[in-house]
């Protein structure tokens, strides 16, 4: 049984590291210059625990690989690059070996489910940073992250307790859940103030917003009839096997959106993060006014490559009155 971490980012940068070197079979397939990094000095893994260099065996595109019957693969990009990783896989001969999303929002499932019959949902909780090309940083312990896996739409299988146990020796909390999404929705109410951080500043006041967009998304959801479990800071496990612990040496650079506009990115995942819920609202016709507005700054942010924290709050009030 081998991995195959497609997308070498924050999260997927991490697992396939850390499943490295806890001597699992590990194939990593990143692009650009993470994976030139990669190829040519290899990936250095910092926790508050370790800091290692980790020689991944990396390839730049699915049709590099020969995939096996028993391999698990990882899809570990963001929500916006799915459609084209899910079509590069089945490309490549992937059938119905188990695919795992380890991604942040809803989406991700049911757009693989289209294209193949062995899905899985994970929820993660892992606060890495990838802002330089080459290294990955895990600001968690004494376990670098806290993983929930389970098929999709709902079940467990062997599959799913086999990553678990994988994973449980790479140093990663990892448990088989019957119904995973039901975490997923709980980690996607948490992902809607991702974009807030990015646009004002991490850190930065923000009187109310977050509120006032986690009320909206929780009324979509019961509109919706979307059962979600909290995984917020208080929830048991966290407090049993992960405490954020900054690393030293290393700035906090903020949420996985700041990250993508600070290296620069042309998307980010704003739209599959409050553009779920806008998307649910208005199928259920619940008023989103402020999901709708921050999605379109994300956008406007990403296309006109503005720097993190260039947004005022004024300026977030003024485009949420023309939702």
């Amino acid at each position: 049984m081998g991995f195959v971490v497609f997308g070498t980012g924050a999260i997927g940068g991490a697992v396939a590291a850390a499943l490295h070197l806890a001597q699992k079979d590990v194939i990593a397939i990143s692009r650009g210059a993470q994976l030139d990094a990669i190829r040519s000095k290899g990936l250095r893994l910092r926790t508050p625990l370790m800091d290692e260099v980790v020689k991944l065996h990396a390839v730049g595109a699915a049709n590099d690989i020969e995939f096996g019957p028993d391999d698990m693969i990882l899809l570990a990009m963001k929500g916006q690059d799915t459609g084209e990783a899910l079509e590069d896989l089945r490309a490549a001969g992937v059938t119905d070996q188990p695919i795992f999303c380890l991604q942040n929002g809803v989406a991700n499932e049911s757009k693989a489910l289209r294209l193949f019959p062995n899905v899985h949902g994970v929820t993660v909780m892992m606060p890495a940073l990838f802002t330089v090309p080459g290294e990955v940083v895990v600001q968690s312990a004494p376990k670098t992250g806290l993983f929930y896996i389970g098929r999709y739409p709902g079940g467990m299988d062997d599959a799913d307790e086999s990553l678990c146990a994988a994973l449980t020796d790479a140093g990663i909390a990892a448990f088989p859940k019957d119904n995973v999404m039901a975490t997923k929705y709980g980690k996607l109410l948490m992902n809607l103030s991702n974009i807030v951080g990015a646009a004002l500043g991490h850190g930065a006041p923000a009187p109310g917003l977050r509120e006032t967009m986690r009320a909206e998304a929780e009324a979509v959801l019961a509109a919706a009839g979307v059962d979600w479990e909290d995984v917020g800071m208080d929830h048991p496990d966290r407090k049993a096997h992960m405490t954020f612990t900054k690393v030293a040496g290393v700035e906090n650079a903020g949420t996985s959106t700041t990250q993508s506009f600070l290296r620069k990115t042309k998307r980010v995942e704003t739209d599959w993060l409050n553009g779920e819920i806008v998307w649910l609202g208005r199928l259920h016709g619940v008023p989103v006014p402020v999901n709708a507005a921050l999605t379109r700054i994300a956008a406007r942010m990403a296309r006109d490559g503005v720097a993190p924290g260039s947004v005022t709050m004024d300026e977030i009030e003024a485009e949420i009155r023309t939702s």
